[in-house]
């Protein structure tokens, strides 16, 4: 399940950010640079999600499928950002059971069967006694844990994060790491992640890809 991406953004016709790379299932490439040098635009041009005035050449492709031509949801990117984005209005379960397909292999899952895959990935990230919790009760880690979850409940094929680290302090940013690293290994999911910390690539321990143009982040 390799990616191999190799994609150039430009803005208003004029190149910003490039990035070739191939990354192997279960591997992290980290795209690191500072804000405003594209970083984010390559990861949203990979998972389909960048849009005019942008314009996004190449190809991405995974075990020898171009996805280029793919709508975002059939790409199958489980994407992380900085904050965690869960919806206050729903509990800590029914967020991740939101990111449940409706759908696998064919056929339509059942409640039960969406709801059983939703606690599976809260008790993946430890989480498993905080369902029933209100999102607002949870701490920064534990917040990130549950956007982990929900994320990996969406049955991604390729992980994509956003700097999802950054809100954290040093203590809790190791260890929601290490959940998303070992987790991402366990699954085979090729990882590639932005950030601007130099130590979130250091502990990732894959190839490292410094973009340096500052024309937009």
């Amino acid at each position: 399940m390799s990616l191999e991406i190799d994609l150039a953004v430009a803005l208003r016709g004029r190149t910003m950010a490039t990035l070739k790379a191939t990354v192997e299932p279960g591997a992290v490439l980290s795209v690191i640079g500072p804000s405003g040098g594209g970083k984010t635009s390559l990861l949203l041009a990979v998972a389909g999600l960048l849009d005019a005035p942008f314009t996004v050449t190449g190809t991405v492709t995974r075990d020898g499928t171009d996805l280029t031509p793919l709508p975002p949801e059939r790409r199958r990117m489980g994407l992380m950002f900085q904050d965690a984005l869960l919806y206050p209005h729903m509990s800590v379960v029914q967020n991740v059971l939101f990111a449940v397909p409706r759908r696998e292999a064919g056929r339509r899952l059942t409640r039960a069967e969406r709801r059983a895959r939703a606690e599976a990935n809260l008790a993946r990230v430890e989480m498993g006694h905080a369902a029933a919790r209100d999102p607002d009760t949870l701490s920064g880690g534990q917040t990130s844990r549950v956007a982990l979850a929900r994320t990996l409940a969406s049955a991604p094929r390729t992980l994509l994060l956003d700097e999802p680290f950054s809100a954290l302090d040093p203590a809790l940013r190791a260890q929601v790491r290490a959940f998303v690293f070992d987790l991402a290994r366990q699954d085979g999911l090729p990882v590639v992640m932005v950030s601007h910390d130099p130590a979130d690539a250091e502990a990732a321990g894959g190839q490292i890809i410094e973009i340096r143009s500052c024309q937009a982040g």
